[in-house]
């Protein structure tokens, strides 16, 4: 395969995306393939360095005239400027805006014919909720993108519903690295936790909005405790908070809660969870998800969005209808009293990552699809 120069523009901050796109690149430069990442500081989960990862750093500046900084313009400025100085054989960006817009005008720009690849990853459709006045902006960016891709068939379809662009749109997973999120001992992270041994963790990983309804995560948690010996790890933070914290101390859950914050790196915490829990109304993916049944944990999820394209029922985990906390906690108790049926369950984790979300396989397709914009513009 030949080596190829390869720009990459996604949100460098904690996110899904953000974090598929830096991993992505990661691994196309272990590969052989040099990358410029075109954002707007360097990627988050860029950690060390790469002889052959370059970061172009989008500045923006602010005039009087305009209310709000022109990231858009800036953005597409600096990608036309790497195109050109950098040579780059194509472009992949993540979120249909701004970034595809912005891909676009910067290949306009740089007068050049680049291939642009463009991946939805979910806010960028389900953002039309709210706001259906950027839907001719999500399509353009689509249609005039080379190639399209969807981190799920639910995904997908869901693009195809509310938008109807005249474009192919093809399902490209999301994947984790497996060296970082693999089965690890972390008995001594337990201890340290002031959590005993012999209990069972339930974990929770997530920004913290109202979309994720954490509430029925405490909800359901609730429910388990009164029956089985548990603790609740909640790892992140955002909006939602304030009410959390609220709701833990209204049902006296204080002691049996572990809010840990903003980390990094979450793989240590799954090593010592029994159970993921993401009750979310809206998930395109579920990133988190992959995280954890990479380190043996089964996940208890809702019946939205791409989750029913990973849970299996009783081989990795459950799914549960959107808001249905009686039916987790159920579901929860009975994993965790039963410890031939909870090591089936994390065994069905880790073979759903190996065989059907393994980070080798998801290279090879972008790999694929990045050869097909080589491929056409050499017979052009």
């Amino acid at each position: 395969m030949q080596k190829m120069k390869i720009g990459i523009t996604c949100y460098p901050t904690v996110g899904g995306s953000g974090v598929i796109a830096t991993e992505l690149g990661k691994m196309l430069a272990e590969k052989g393939h040099e990358v410029h990442f075109i954002t707007s500081s360097t990627p988050f989960r860029l950690s060390r360095t790469y002889a052959n990862i370059f970061s172009h750093q989008v500045d923006v500046n602010t005039y009087s005239v305009f209310q709000y900084a022109p990231y858009d313009i800036a953005l597409a400025t600096k990608i036309s400027e790497v195109i050109k100085n950098e040579e780059l054989d194509l472009l992949h960006v993540h979120y249909a805006i701004p970034h595809a817009v912005c891909a676009i005008l910067g290949r306009d720009m740089a007068d050049s014919n680049i291939g642009i690849v463009t991946t939805l990853h979910g806010t960028d459709i389900t953002v039309l909720g709210s706001d259906s006045s950027l839907k001719e902006a999500i399509r353009y960016g689509i249609e005039k993108s080379d190639i399209v891709t969807a981190v799920s068939d639910s995904l997908r379809d869901q693009t195809y519903e509310l938008i109807n662009p005249d474009k192919m749109i093809e399902t490209v997973y999301n994947f984790v690295d497996e060296r970082e999120y693999s089965p690890q001992d972390s008995t001594k992270l337990k201890l340290e936790l002031g959590i005993d041994a012999d209990e069972k963790v339930m974990i929770h990983v997530s920004n913290f909005r109202n979309v994720k309804r954490v509430q029925d995560v405490v909800e359901t948690f609730s429910l388990a405790h009164q029956q089985i010996n548990c603790k609740l790890l909640l790892v992140g933070d955002g909006p939602e908070m304030g009410r959390i914290i609220q709701q833990v101390r209204d049902l006296g859950l204080n002691d049996h809660v572990r809010f840990l914050g903003k980390r990094d790196g979450v793989a240590e915490f799954y090593n010592i969870s029994d159970i993921k829990l993401l009750m979310s109304e809206k998930e395109a993916f579920g990133l988190v998800l992959l995280e954890a049944m990479a380190c043996g944990v089964p996940v208890i999820g809702t019946n939205i969005g791409g989750m029913p394209e990973i849970i299996e029922p009783d081989v990795n985990g459950y799914l549960v209808e959107l808001g249905d906390t009686q039916q987790a906690a159920k579901y929860a108790v009975e994993m965790l009293s039963n410890r031939a049926q909870l090591q089936k369950l994390r065994q069905g984790a880790l073979k759903t990552v190996s065989d059907r979300f393994h980070s080798s396989k998801i290279l090879e397709q972008y790999e694929g699809l990045y050869e097909q914009l080589l491929n056409r513009d050499e017979k052009q």
